[in-house]
Formats: structure tokens, C-alpha cells, sequence
């Protein structure tokens, strides 16, 4: 039998021989990418700060709302665009009330509608907006829309459809916002402030900043959407878009211009995804303004079952598409994060076993030849560990503006910290997330099924072609969104506390029953 020290000896030879050098080098080149970007997204963030600095030095006490303090004379402000905010709503959970509050407390100074849309009124959401919205019925001109089920596209995208035909016929812009995310009291005037600027826009966005819980999931997501938050972070024209946040013109959806409607209605499941792609196919402009960073809470109680089930859904929507250019650049993606996921934890691996080897080897006294080869393990080790700690201060400086911007954003609201966040959770996750994206971007793909909030969708060429509410769903639904926490059917029922583990099987219990169809 092979002893322990020999084994371990093994694996640090064949992790010096060349190719397993270029795999530890190139993960270490990944490290120093992901770097750069989030320096270069610093850069533009901090350059906001600074120009909020210099109007508060000028004598603009208001410049969270606006750089040029004339922008908030009367004679300005009446000559603002009206805008239709569509908010579709799925469940109540902890933070949807402060969410909700500073979305229709805006300060903005124009013309301003607040759509909530639910799918019917057993959604816990419908009651508690209503209450919301009867506290400033005098001051807020909101209501809540019923929008029934839906039976082409996602639920989501049905009650943005439902709220866009609902919206007032002067409305000129119309912003999707997600229930979860907490906006600032500038940000829909600096949005349409942008889209006045430069009609070439056909959607402008942002990007949340994740606020962990302290879980081990909750750190899952936000190291997940850190990698994201560079393209975002352009200050102008990025290719990314979060559906989170999308400011467009009101008439585009009237006029079904670039089929966005229809785009939507026919089959679609992802709504950035499906207009980015149509923003692609059309060469139109998707841009995100410095100042589009929100706060995003998660659920206290976010744990690792309800990240992969996130986990599931973002990379289910690769296996959506609209035109045979957009499945090509989905099938890239897919290769691409999948080949750069596991080619960055490859060599933490990699290292532990030189680790382990050298402790081993030194401790118990070695031949010249195995000293050599452990040896020569250490410096791509020394090597990584660099790297790594350059990636975890670039992360943690971007975080460190993004909190400093969003407080500036929202001087009225509690103030963000950057001391709630566990660096060595942090590292834990970069590990834990991108061993695991591709184990789930393959089991999408062979799926070709999603239960997304207790409903089961079903593609077939790219599109929805089966949407199922039957028994199975309502055995299987989650009691809870995965990332708010919310209730999705009342508080009849307990959260559901099971394992990752138990996650993972009952996932591939799924996976191996016979689908329903095979048309």
C-alpha cells in the first residue's frame, strides 16, 4: 500500500512538470486580471466621490441629487420627463419595506409613477405594499397592479409587460427596478438626466453592491457578482446589463421597437439577457452611470442551499437566447467562465499539496531528490499567495469606494460599513464559487428546467415552451426567495433548513426523472 508521504510526494512532482506549471501560473495571471479590473472600477468610482467632494467645497450641500446645484431651480425641475417606475413584486421579506421606502421617496422632481405588480393578491407582497403605499397616498402617486399568471415568459417579465401597458400615456422613460434593491434619492434624476443628455441611450443600468450577512452563501453572492461589478463600473457604454435596473425610453415598449415587446412576451425567461441581446443585434447603446450602485442586503438567514439555488438560476440564463449570434456568444461565455472558474482554483489545490508535501518532507527529513522537487513547489506557491492577497486588496478597495459612494448617495439613510465584511470568508468563497459554476452550468445545460420561486420553466431552443404550476410545484417550492429571504406563499410555512448536500440531491434526484416532455 502507497504510504501517505509517497503519495503526497507523487502529486508534487507531477504538479512541477509543465503543463501543471502553466495551469498555477495562469491562475495567478487570473488573480492579477481580476486586479486590474477592480482597480480600473475603483478608479471611476472614486472619480465620482471626488466630484461630489468639489461641488460640497463649491457650496453644493445637495450634490448627491446633482453636481450642478442650478439643476434644482423650479424652472429647471418642471421641465422634467415624466417616469413610470415598474417594480415587479414576489414575496415580503426583511428588507423589502426599507427597499420600498426609498424607492417612492425619491427626490426626484418631475412627474412620477410607482407600479408595483404582483402575480395575484395571495402574494405576500400585495398587502404590505398596499399598507406602504396608503401611508403616502397624499404625496406618492403609486398603485399595485394584479397581473395575473403567465403563460409565454417568465412571471417576471409578464408583470413588467402588464406594468408597461398600465403606465401613464405621457411617460416618457420607464424604470424596472427588482423589489431587492435599495436605491438613493438622486438616482432616478441622475438616470434620466442621462437619458435627456444623450438620446442614443436605449437602456441605462447599475450594478448592487452586496451587503453579506455573514453566512458562508451570503458570501458566495457577493463574490460571485464582484467579478460583474467591473463592467459596470465604466462610467458610459458597457455590453452588461443587470435587470435589476434598467431605465429605457417608454415609447420603444409602446412601439415594440427591435421587437422588445415581443422579444420579451415570445418565450423569454431572462430580461437583461434578452435585451442585451437585442441591444447587441440592433448595435444599440447600453450605458451605466458612475453613480448606479446600490445597496443589496441579504437575508440573514441566506444559507448555502438557497445560494445554489441562486447559483442555478444564473446560469440557467445561458441556456436562453434570441437569435443564433446570441446562442454562440452564450455557448462562449459558458466555456469561457467554466474554463477560468475551475483554471483559478486549480492551483490553490495545487499548492495545498505542495504544502502538505513540504510539511511532511521536512518535518520526517528527505532524500536530496524529493527536497528538490518539494522545493521547487514553494515558489509558485510563494507566488500565488502574492497574487492572491493583491486580488483580496483590489476587491476590498473597490468595496471600500462602492460603500463610501453609496453613503454619500444616501446621506439621510444608515450608514454602510465596511467592518461587517469577513475578508477570510471573502477568500473562502472565491474558492466555493468557482468550484462550483461550472458542476452548475453543466447541470443547466443538460436540464433544461428551472423551478424559480416555486414555478417550473421549461426551454426548448433558447425559449420558454412549458411553464408548470402543477402538484410537483407545489410539493417542491421553496418557502423563501433565495436572496431576500422573502415569504412566497405567507408565513404558513417554516424555512426550510436543510444542507447544501440535501440541496445538491434532491437536484439531482430531479435531474435523473423523466422529463415531462420531448418535443
Amino acid at each position: 500500500m502507497v504510504s501517505l508521504d509517497t503519495f503526497l510526494f507523487s502529486l508534487s512532482r507531477i504538479f512541477c512538470t509543465p503543463f501543471a506549471v502553466y495551469i498555477q501560473i495562469q491562475g495567478c495571471l487570473i488573480c492579477l486580471l481580476l486586479a486590474l479590473g477592480w482597480a480600473l472600477a475603483s478608479y471611476v468610482r472614486n472619480r465620482e466621490i471626488k466630484q461630489m467632494k468639489d461641488a460640497m467645497k463649491n457650496g453644493n450641500s445637495l450634490s448627491f441629487l446633482c453636481h450642478d446645484v442650478n439643476e434644482l431651480e423650479h424652472s429647471y425641475q418642471v421641465n422634467l420627463p415624466r417616469v413610470t417606475v415598474v417594480m415587479p413584486l414576489k414575496g415580503f421579506g426583511e428588507h423589502n419595506l426599507h427597499n420600498w421606502r426609498s424607492q417612492i421617496t425619491s427626490l426626484y422632481g418631475g412627474p412620477l409613477e410607482f407600479l408595483f405588480v404582483v402575480e395575484s393578491t395571495d402574494d405576500p407582497a400585495y398587502h404590505a405594499i398596499s399598507r406602504l403605499i396608503s401611508e403616502f397616498e397624499d404625496d406618492v402617486d403609486a398603485k399595485v397592479i394584479v397581473a395575473g399568471l403567465s403563460t409565454t415568459c417568465s412571471q417576471k417579465i409578464h408583470n413588467q409587460l402588464v406594468g408597461v401597458e398600465k403606465m401613464h400615456k405621457d411617460s416618457k422613460y420607464v424604470l424596472f427596478l427588482d423589489d431587492d434593491v435599495r436605491i438613493h434619492p438622486g438616482s432616478i434624476g441622475a438616470l434620466t438626466r442621462e437619458m435627456e443628455k444623450n438620446p442614443e441611450i436605449f437602456i441605462q443600468t447599475g450594478y448592487p453592491l452586496d451587503l453579506p450577512s455573514g453566512s458562508l452563501g451570503s458570501y458566495c453572492i457577493y463574490e460571485y457578482h464582484m467579478p460583474c461589478s467591473m463592467g459596470f463600473a465604466t462610467g458610459g457604454r458597457t455590453f452588461f446589463l443587470w435587470g435589476g435596473c434598467m431605465m429605457m425610453h417608454a415609447d420603444d415598449f409602446r412601439q415594440d421597437r427591435y421587437s422588445v415587446v415581443s422579444g420579451l412576451k415570445d418565450g423569454g425567461y431572462s430580461d437583461d439577457m434578452t435585451l442585451a441581446a437585442i441591444a447587441g443585434a440592433h448595435k444599440r447603446l447600453i450605458t451605466s452611470p458612475p453613480v448606479a450602485v446600490f445597496p443589496h442586503p441579504l437575508a440573514s438567514d441566506l444559507n448555502f442551499g438557497r445560494y445554489w439555488n441562486y447559483l442555478r438560476k444564473q446560469t440557467f440564463v445561458l441556456e436562453s437566447y434570441t437569435t443564433n449570434i446570441n446562442w454562440v456568444m452564450n455557448r462562449a461565455l459558458f466555456g469561457v467562465h467554466c474554463y477560468l472558474s475551475w483554471g483559478f482554483v486549480a492551483p490553490f489545490f495545487m499548492a495545498a499539496i505542495h504544502l502538505a508535501a513540504a510539511f511532511r518532507f521536512y518535518s520526517k527529513g528527505v532524500s536530496l531528490e524529493e527536497e528538490t522537487y518539494t522545493s521547487a513547489g514553494l515558489p509558485l506557491v510563494n507566488f500565488l499567495a502574492i497574487c492572491t492577497l493583491v486580488e483580496l486588496l483590489s476587491m476590498w478597495n473597490l468595496t471600500r469606494i462602492e460603500v463610501q459612494l453609496c453613503n454619500m448617495l444616501s446621506p439621510e439613510a444608515p450608514q454602510l460599513s465596511l467592518a461587517t465584511y469577513n475578508w477570510c470568508l471573502v477568500f473562502v468563497a472565491l474558492l466555493v464559487d468557482n468550484f462550483l459554476y461550472p458542476l452548475s452550468a453543466i447541470k443547466s445545460h443538460f436540464s433544461q428546467s428551472i423551478n424559480w420561486s416555486g414555478i417550473w420553466y421549461y426551454l426548448k431552443d433558447g425559449k420558454i415552451v412549458k411553464i408548470e404550476r402543477t402538484e410537483r410545484s407545489k410539493d417542491m417550492r421553496p418557502v423563501f426567495t433565495d436572496l431576500g429571504g422573502k415569504h412566497l406563499y405567507g408565513k404558513k410555512g417554516m424555512p426550510a433548513r436543510g444542507s447544501f448536500l440535501s440541496s445538491l440531491s434532491r437536484s439531482l434526484a430531479q435531474w435523473h426523472q423523466p422529463k415531462k416532455f420531448d418535443n
